[in-house]
C-alpha cells in the first residue's frame, strides 16, 4: 500500500472527536448517541459473516452499536445508527409533528457547503496495492448472498451538465482486489453512466463511510424531483455548511470528517454478475450484470470506524421519511390530512397508513385516491380519523375491526403499477392497489363511535405505583 498520510495511535473514538469538536458525521453522531444513552457497544469478538449481522437483526436494527472487536480486522464497526424513527428525530433536533415541514424548507431552501483544503478524511490516502476485502471487515448478511456486501456506501456523482452533486445509498458486491459491482438503480445516475458509456468515457465516482443523520437524509431526495444539490440539501438540514474535501484522484467532494472514502471510476462496457442478495422485506433480489466501479484511491482517517447496515431497515427509514413529504403533500390537496406514516413493515413504500380530520362524507375515498398517486410503489392504503394513532399497529386495527364494512369501505384497483422491490409485483410486472377507509360516519351516526376515555391516562407515571418499572413505557416496550 502507498500511504501518502498516515499514522497516529489507535484511541478512543469519543476523546478524539471531542478533541476535535468535531460536530459532523460518523464519529460526532456516536458521540452524541453515547452521551443520550443510545449507543450499545459490544467488546466481545464478533464475525464478519452471518454473526454481526444476527445481533443487528435480534434488535430489529433499532439499537445502535458500535463493535470493538471484529474476526479478522482492528477496525470497529459501527451499524443499526439510523433505524429508530424517534432517535432520527432527536439526531436532527427535530419534533414529529414538524419533520414533514423542516424537511419541505431544506428542500426548498438549501445552504451552500464549506470546501476544506483538508479534513480528518485525508489522513491516509492509498493509491496502492487496493484490496477492499482486506482492508475492511466487510459483512456477509444472508446464506445466499452471493459476496459480502457494502451496504451503507453513499455514492457521489456530479451531473456534468450542471455540475449539482447527487449522492445516493447503494449496495456495492465485493468482487475482490480493487473491484465492486454497483446497482445503478436512479435514473438520473443510469443517465450520466449511460451517456458517458456512449463516449466510451468512464464516469467518476466516489463512495462515502462514515455520515451522520442528515446527510443520510438528504442522500433520499431525488434529484429529478427537485432539482436539488443534495450536499446543500443536508447544509441546510443541519443547520450549517457541510463541511468537504476534493477528492484525491476523482474530480468530486466528500464530507471532511467522513471515516473511508473510495475514489474511482466506472468502466464503460463492463459487467459483472451482482447477486442474489437478501434486502427489502426480507427476500433475496436476483442475480444480473451490473456496472462495476474501479476503486484507484482510498481516502480514511485514522483508525477508521467501518458503517454498515443491515439490509435494510436503516437507509429505508430515512428514504420513508422522504416519501411521507410527497404523501402529505400528495393527500393534502384532496383532504384535512394531520400526519401519514410511510411504514417501516411495508419497507417504507408499500404501505401507507393517513389520518384524517373528517369534515364530509368522500373524504376517506379522497384521501386513498390521493395517497395511491404520491408514488407507484404504494400498494395499501389505510385511512383513519385523527383520533387514531396511525404508528400504533393495535390501533390501525382496532379502526379497520370497528370502522370498516368491505362492501363499501374497500377500493381495489387492479393492473397498476407498482414497486420492482416487490416479489408478488415481479410475477407479472403489475400490482393491485387496495385502499381502506377505516374513518367513523359524521354527524350523529358518528356519535356511537366515540372511544371511552380516561381521564388523565395520557399523564400517568408507573413508576410511582411501581418504581422497578422506571423505564418501561405505557405500551410495555422498555425505553
Amino acid at each position: 500500500m502507498a500511504y501518502l498520510k498516515g499514522g497516529g495511535n489507535r484511541q478512543n473514538i469519543w476523546e478524539e472527536g471531542q478533541k476535535r469538536m468535531e460536530t459532523q458525521m460518523l464519529r460526532a453522531a456516536i458521540d452524541e448517541l453515547n452521551k443520550k444513552g443510545y449507543l450499545q457497544v459490544c467488546d466481545v469478538e464478533v464475525e464478519p459473516k452471518f454473526e454481526l449481522g444476527a445481533v443487528l437483526k435480534y434488535f430489529k436494527n433499532e439499537v445502535p452499536i458500535l463493535f470493538n472487536k471484529i474476526k479478522g480486522s482492528k477496525m470497529s464497526v459501527a451499524g443499526a445508527l439510523f433505524g429508530n424513527r424517534e432517535i432520527y428525530y432527536e439526531m436532527l433536533g427535530m419534533k414529529h409533528e414538524e419533520r414533514i415541514f423542516r424537511m419541505m424548507d431544506a428542500i426548498a431552501n438549501p445552504k451552500a457547503t464549506k470546501l476544506l483544503t483538508k479534513g480528518p478524511v485525508m489522513e491516509n490516502i492509498i493509491t496502492r496495492n487496493i484490496d477492499i476485502p482486506r482492508m475492511f471487515p466487510i459483512p456477509t448478511f444472508h446464506e445466499k448472498d452471493s459476496s459480502s456486501f457494502i451496504t451503507s456506501g453513499i455514492v457521489v456523482l456530479k451531473d456534468p451538465e450542471t455540475g449539482k452533486r447527487h449522492i445516493s445509498v447503494r449496495r456495492l458486491q465485493v468482487n475482490g482486489g480493487n473491484e465492486v459491482s454497483i446497482l445503478v438503480a436512479s435514473s438520473l445516475a443510469n443517465k450520466q453512466f449511460f451517456q458517458m458509456e456512449e463516449q466510451n468515457k468512464p464516469l467518476e465516482v466516489a463512495i462515502i463511510l462514515g455520515y451522520d443523520y442528515s446527510l443520510l437524509l438528504a442522500s433520499q431526495i431525488s434529484s429529478e424531483v427537485y432539482g436539488a444539490d443534495k450536499y446543500e440539501v443536508d447544509s441546510a438540514l443541519r443547520g450549517e455548511a457541510l463541511e468537504l474535501v476534493k477528492c484525491h484522484s476523482v474530480d468530486l467532494e466528500v464530507p471532511a470528517y467522513g471515516e473511508i472514502v473510495l475514489e474511482g471510476i466506472m468502466p464503460p462496457n463492463r459487467r459483472k454478475e451482482e447477486g442474489p442478495f437478501g434486502e427489502l422485506m426480507g427476500y433475496y433480489g436476483g442475480a444480473a450484470p451490473h456496472p462495476v466501479v474501479e476503486v484507484k484511491t482510498v481516502m480514511h482517517r485514522n483508525n477508521p470506524i467501518f458503517q454498515t447496515a443491515f439490509p435494510c431497515r436503516e437507509e429505508h427509514l430515512s428514504n420513508g421519511l422522504i416519501r411521507e413529504i410527497e404523501l402529505y403533500t400528495a393527500v393534502k390537496n384532496l383532504a384535512d390530512v394531520q400526519d401519514v406514516n410511510v411504514t417501516v413493515s411495508g419497507g417504507c413504500r408499500l404501505h401507507a397508513f393517513v389520518s384524517i380530520c373528517k369534515k364530509q362524507e368522500g373524504a376517506g375515498k379522497s384521501a386513498i385516491l390521493g395517497a395511491l398517486a404520491s408514488s407507484k410503489d404504494i400498494k395499501h392504503v389505510v385511512v383513519v380519523d385523527d383520533d387514531v394513532d396511525i404508528f400504533d399497529p393495535d390501533d390501525i386495527e382496532w379502526a379497520i375491526a370497528t370502522r370498516m364494512q368491505a362492501s363499501k369501505d374497500l377500493t381495489i384497483i387492479s393492473g397498476a403499477l407498482g414497486s420492482g422491490l416487490e416479489p408478488s409485483h415481479s410475477l407479472k410486472g403489475v400490482t393491485d392497489k387496495v385502499g381502506i377507509d377505516a374513518t367513523k360516519p359524521i354527524g350523529e351516526l358518528g356519535k356511537s363511535f366515540e372511544r371511552a376515555v380516561i381521564p388523565g391516562y395520557e399523564d400517568i407515571d408507573i413508576s410511582k405505583y411501581f418504581p422497578q418499572y422506571k423505564n418501561i413505557q405505557k405500551d410495555g416496550n422498555a425505553i
